[in-house]
């Protein structure tokens, strides 16, 4: 089960450098996670300042 990011995100960027397999990227108006490369480690959910991601 892959992390989703949900619109609270703003943005900052603290996931992406979080993420062990290189899963998120910077989307039009917030960051997204590829569901086919996450590992569903919570590496992400744990530094997101807004809980902005959450297990699918």
């Amino acid at each position: 089960m892959a992390y989703v990011i949900n619109d609270e995100c703003i943005s900052c960027g603290s996931c992406e450098a979080e993420c062990p397999t290189d899963s998120i990227s910077e989307g039009d108006d917030k960051y997204v996670i590829d569901p086919d490369t996450c590992i569903d480690c919570g590496a992400c959910a744990d530094v997101c300042p807004t809980d902005a991601i959450h297990p699918e």
